[in-house]
């Protein structure tokens, strides 16, 4: 039985928490807040309740493997968990208004073809099919088995089997990127649109994300979009107390400020209050460069930020309110250079996602709604300085207009309202800018990879979402699961069969 300090109460530290716990090793947790769950945290003022991070879950397999291998009582005996439906709808610059269904082809295209015109599902349908070989091909060595060294050449050929290129496109030079496919692919601006939006809601730029981000819709189409009653930081309280049934501990109001090592080896954390925790083994579950004396990780660029708006409204939610909305921007260039390159982020109308669950526990009575505004934006620090409240304040603004047309009278019906930016984010979860790391992706010779799991410093192991497999729910469930198999099986181990 090893002693293992773990860094981080965050979704993937807590998941390789419980299933070391469940190995027979001896597991503490050490955490700066003082509650579990890193970015899938929550907020609550007079009866209303708002998620901060994720709304939605992808790929709920990962919990559920989880909680199978960790204990008798499965996820939804923890968490009430339901499908969304419909998955969401999409609001247009030109007044195009289409509802896609959760997880049905058929249905999706049906959708399309209604709303954009003959053949438009088609062409949407046929990307898919595409993107489903991506899946196909990457599925095991980027989202369940360690990242090693010997595979990186492989991962950084783009998977997506691009259709023969005639014309001027075959005229083209340099990588396939997802715009690249949206615009020669599904041959009209909303699909486009529609496609880009997947790849900006995690982050990634589509001028510069290798093809192989199509997997992000076709995931979302096929294993479809879950909502935990409450909000989704009841998912993290329910792997918070599985981890405590597993007899974990935590250590909550302690932050863990270096590395410890001896003889070479990782041997323990040193915390802000000076004392030192010996250990046999590190699992690290936060943003890289925050701790002295980690090894050196290759630099990248900080990630997108998120801006939440949280609004209290009063009037009951209308029946059959789409749980999610996204208004599309006016200004698809003017946004992708306010969030990734160095355009303003002033006169723009960005991409606004709006959440309005059908979920009592949300609102203090049936006379109140709870909405949730959030839109990528760049990260705080360098050119945007989000701690600016006016800044922040003109910035909340214009998501709410935008907002209004998914929520007819929305500023009439509005109590208060709380904004949430990524200098918040970065002040309550340390992440750098408030970036929030997005998955990791084949192509582009590698630079869409994460750190692997293992590291220079024998004993010391990453989790969460800025090590491999990247960002998102289910990736650091994912993540948490890769570092209990490498310590329990050994550096060589390779996945689960």
């Amino acid at each position: 039985m090893a002693r293992i300090a773990v860094i981080g109460a965050g979704m993937g530290a807590m998941a390789a928490a419980a299933r070391l716990a469940v190995a027979g090793h001896r597991v503490a947790v050490y955490e700066r807040a003082e509650t579990p769950g890193g970015a899938v945290g929550r907020f609550e003022r007079d009866g209303f309740v708002f998620d901060t991070g994720p709304g939605l879950l992808h790929l709920p397999a990962v919990y559920r493997d989880l909680f199978v291998k960790t204990g008798k009582e499965p996820l939804e005996q923890c968490v009430a968990m339901s499908q969304v439906d419909p998955a969401s709808r999409h609001l247009f610059a030109d007044g195009t208004d289409v509802s896609l269904p959760n997880a049905s082809r058929a249905g999706v295209v049906q959708a399309l073809d209604g709303a954009v015109g003959p053949g438009a599902g088609e062409r949407w349908s046929d990307l898919v099919n595409r993107a489903r070989e991506v899946w196909d091909a990457t599925r095991r060595p980027l989202l369940e088995e360690p990242l090693h060294a010997e595979r990186v050449p492989a991962l950084g050929r783009d998977p997506y089997p691009a259709p023969p290129r005639r014309g001027w496109w075959r005229r083209r030079s340099g990588p396939l990127t997802l715009a690249a496919v949206a615009e020669r692919e599904l041959q009209d601006p909303r699909l486009a649109a529609l496609l880009e939006s997947h790849a900006l809601a995690h982050g990634l730029d589509p001028r510069s994300a290798p093809a192989s981000a199509a997997v992000l819709p076709y995931m979302e189409q096929t294993f479809g979009s879950w909502y935990v009653s409450g909000g989704m930081h009841g998912l993290a309280a329910a792997l918070h107390a599985r981890c405590v049934a597993r007899r974990v501990e935590f250590f909550f109001g302690a932050e863990v400020v270096a590395l410890v090592e001896k003889d070479g080896r990782a041997a323990g954390v040193r915390l802000a209050d000076g004392s030192v925790v010996e250990a046999d083994m590190v699992v690290s579950g936060v943003a890289p460069g925050r701790l002295e004396g980690m090894p050196p990780t290759e630099s990248a660029p900080v990630p997108p930020g998120r801006f939440g708006v949280f609004l209290a409204l009063g009037g009951a939610r209308p029946e059959g309110t789409v749980h999610r909305t996204v208004v599309h921007g006016s200004d698809r260039a003017a946004e992708l250079e306010a969030v990734f390159g160095t355009g303003p982020v002033a006169g723009y109308r960005p991409t606004v996602t709006v959440l309005r669950p059908d979920d009592p526990a949300t609102r203090p009575d049936g006379e109140h709604e709870a909405v949730t505004l959030t839109a990528t934006v760049a990260p705080h620090g360098g050119r945007v300085d989000w701690s600016d409240e006016r800044t922040a304040a003109e910035f909340a603004d214009r998501m709410v207009r935008a907002a209004e047309a998914a929520v007819p009278g929305l500023r009439e019906r509005e109590s208060w309202r709380v904004v949430r930016t990524p200098a918040d984010v970065e002040a309550a979860t340390g992440a750098l800018g408030g970036g929030a790391p997005a998955p990791v992706l084949a192509g582009r010779d590698g630079r869409f990879l994460r750190p692997a799991n293992t590291t220079s410093v024998p004993g010391l192991y990453l989790a969460g979402g800025f090590a491999h497999p990247g960002g998102g729910l289910a990736h650091a469930g994912m993540s948490g699961a890769m570092v209990a198999g490498l310590v329990v099986e050994g550096a060589d181990w390779r996945g689960s069969q």
